[in-house]
């Protein structure tokens, strides 16, 4: 897995408490920036965290690439609907050969892993396989409707990739660029860096938040699970180690401020 912070609102602190200020202040729009320290930027960031007004943060946002995921992970991550995504297509990219992510507990089970294995293996055949009558079957007829040989050639391949393409895993690798605000972002690492969250987003979501902290430290100080800060909001479904978790992001945190460092 590879997360890349692709580019983000310049200054993205500044932009904010630029927001903010509108919000508080009689200054008009040319003077917003004026006085506007480090010290004062800071404030205003912590101002608005502190009662909650979280609109002024929508106005920056952050580019992720990611790739080495899983088809199951973009599954996921796909459902934060406030963002924006760009997915490597199956339908026009051929799987032939296709990367695959294994779980970590079938990676530890010798026996599961095995049958894991081939099963992937099966699958890569069996989509070539698929991929190639299709695509047989589809040049015969393009040819039998009049398209050239080379034309035919092409187009038969990228119809059958259509189809072949359903035989597919979930642990088929996938690429995609992602595009959120940072309140979105906020509510995005509130779910998937929480314990209960599927291993593989939780720790594509931390690796998120280790790159946006270095670009807006101040905005993302408290971003991750709920029960960093407060009670667990998972009831009977809690994870019960609320314990453990503060001490993993607390040392996540001084690990990531050591090596921006």
């Amino acid at each position: 897995m590879k997360v890349i912070l692709l580019s983000h609102t310049p200054d993205p602190e500044k932009v904010v408490a630029c927001s903010a200020k509108l919000c508080y202040s009689s200054s008009d729009i040319t003077t917003l920036n004026d006085n506007l320290t480090d010290e004062k930027v800071q404030s205003f960031v912590q101002m608005l965290a502190s009662i909650g007004h979280e609109s002024p943060i929508e106005h920056i946002s952050f580019t992720f690439g990611i790739e080495g995921i899983s088809r199951a992970c973009s599954h996921q991550l796909v459902r934060h609907r406030i963002a924006s995504y760009s997915q490597k297509s199956q339908r026009y990219v051929s799987e032939q050969g296709f990367d695959h992510v294994v779980p970590p507990e079938i990676q530890n089970t010798p026996e599961a892993l095995a049958e894991f294995e081939n099963q992937m293996q099966a699958i890569s055949d069996s989509y070539n396989k698929i991929t190639e009558i299709l695509t047989d079957k589809h040049y015969k007829q393009m040819l039998s409707e009049g398209m050239d040989e080379k034309t035919a050639k092409r187009n038969a391949q990228k119809k059958a990739i259509e189809d072949a393409r359903f035989v597919l895993p979930n642990a088929c690798t996938t690429q995609i660029i992602v595009t959120m605000n940072a309140r979105t972002l906020l509510n995005f690492f509130e779910h998937r860096c929480c314990n209960r969250a599927q291993w593989e987003i939780r720790a594509v979501a931390n690796e998120m938040l280790r790159l946006v902290s270095q670009v807006a430290p101040n905005i993302f100080a408290k971003a991750g699970p709920p029960c960093l800060y407060s009670s667990c909001p998972e009831g009977k479904m809690s994870c019960r180690k609320s314990t453990e978790v503060k001490k993993y992001f607390e040392e996540l945190k001084n690990e990531w401020k050591n090596s921006s460092n």
